[in-house]
């Protein structure tokens, strides 16, 4: 897989599972849109790999692109799988693990 710049990926139908891959034992993260009203991110996880829980004060919703992810929302854990996705409200505690390989798109709007 290639790394590409933003510009290249402007106006071409792409796969966005193939613009992050995976590393042993880690989290990548790609940034794909940055502007001050939101981003676009997505993320890799290897297995048993996530995120500590956290707050964030934007709404963001998490869609998994392949694998299995568990995603905890004010304690609540939710299963979401490939083609799933869940909405994280602003200001509520949450945290994410990887029960399988997974790749996600994490996208905040922040107005």
């Amino acid at each position: 897989m290639a790394k590409k710049g933003k510009e290249e990926l402007q106006g071409k139908a792409l796969k966005a599972k193939d613009l992050v891959g995976y590393d042993t034992d880690a989290v990548v993260s790609r940034t794909i849109i940055r502007k001050s009203s939101g981003t676009v991110t997505l993320f890799s996880f290897d297995k048993g790999q996530g995120l500590s829980e956290h707050t964030a004060p934007f709404d963001a919703m998490a869609e998994v692109l392949n694998g299995e992810a568990e995603i905890t929302i004010s304690g609540k854990p939710v299963r979401v799988k490939a083609g799933e996705f869940v909405i994280m409200p602003a200001r509520k505690p949450h945290a994410l693990r990887a029960v399988k390989r997974f790749k996600m798109a994490l996208i905040l709007i922040k107005s």
